[in-house]
């Protein structure tokens, strides 16, 4: 029996809750998440942004079309990318804040990200994984997103690995499970965390009107409530996570 012409399987990622492999040109997740699942397929129909192709889908899989270009960087590692690609995702998130109407799901309200955050930072208090210093500075500036916001098309989960770019233009926008209205300074500093050095290149594209403080609060409050679910999911040692720079950071 031979194998030659068959693409090999690569795993993107792969824990409890989800697995994501790529045959191909070809993208398979694999998610119970229905209603993840579902919002996903509306959202990326939505979006005025490049997305994937949406190849089928029959729960629990859904199959996407790969799509071309670099993905702006993964947490924890350089850039593969210039500025130039920077600023263009910043100007394709402004697109996406932009659109109307919104998806008609609701978002996380304000009691939901503060009962998240509480949640977050007992877990830090029982497992004693930073100092209590840096835990308490890293909730004084998450607190900061706790206020009112205009609801914007977000994508939720804009983490500059499911960005791609090509010749300083977004080719695809991925992983569109967590979009809904939300709080438009959410994803920009989920694309910017760890990448603090590309802060100034997306908001050149998004815009000048960009709160850097919350933006800053919602790197702590990201990297709080990420932290236990990475660790819960069998990621590996918290203090490996480019998460945990991030809060240590913070305190400098």
């Amino acid at each position: 029996m031979t194998t030659e012409g068959i693409p090999d399987v690569h795993v993107v990622v792969a824990h409890r809750a989800r697995a994501t492999l790529r045959v191909g040109d070809v993208v398979v997740k694999v998610d119970p998440d229905r209603a993840g699942i579902d919002a996903e397929v509306a959202a990326m129909a939505l979006a005025p942004v490049p997305t994937p192709e949406v190849l089928w889908r029959h729960h629990p899989v859904l199959a996407i079309g790969l799509v071309p270009g670099t993905a702006l960087g993964t947490y924890g590692h350089p850039s593969p990318v210039g500025p130039g690609g920077w600023t263009a995702a910043g100007a394709a998130v402004r697109a996406l804040h932009d659109a109307t109407p919104l998806p008609p799901w609701g978002g996380r309200s304000l009691d939901d990200l503060a009962v998240r955050l509480d949640e977050a930072c007992a877990w830090f208090v029982r497992d004693g994984v930073v100092p209590v210093d840096v835990l308490e500075h890293n909730r004084r500036l998450a607190q900061r997103v706790l206020r009112p916001w205009t609801p914007v098309f977000a994508h939720g989960d804009l983490q500059p690995d499911h960005v791609f770019v090509l010749d300083d233009r977004v080719t695809g926008i991925i992983d569109w499970s967590g979009a809904g209205p939300g709080d438009p300074l959410h994803d920009l500093a989920v694309l910017t965390l760890g990448h603090p050095e590309h802060v100034d290149d997306v908001v050149a594209g998004y815009g000048d009107d960009v709160d850097l403080d919350v933006l800053r609060g919602w790197w702590s409050y990201r990297s709080l409530t990420a932290i236990p679910w990475l660790a819960e999911h069998g990621f590996g040692p918290v203090e490996t996570y480019p998460e945990t720079a991030v809060l240590l950071a913070a305190t400098h």
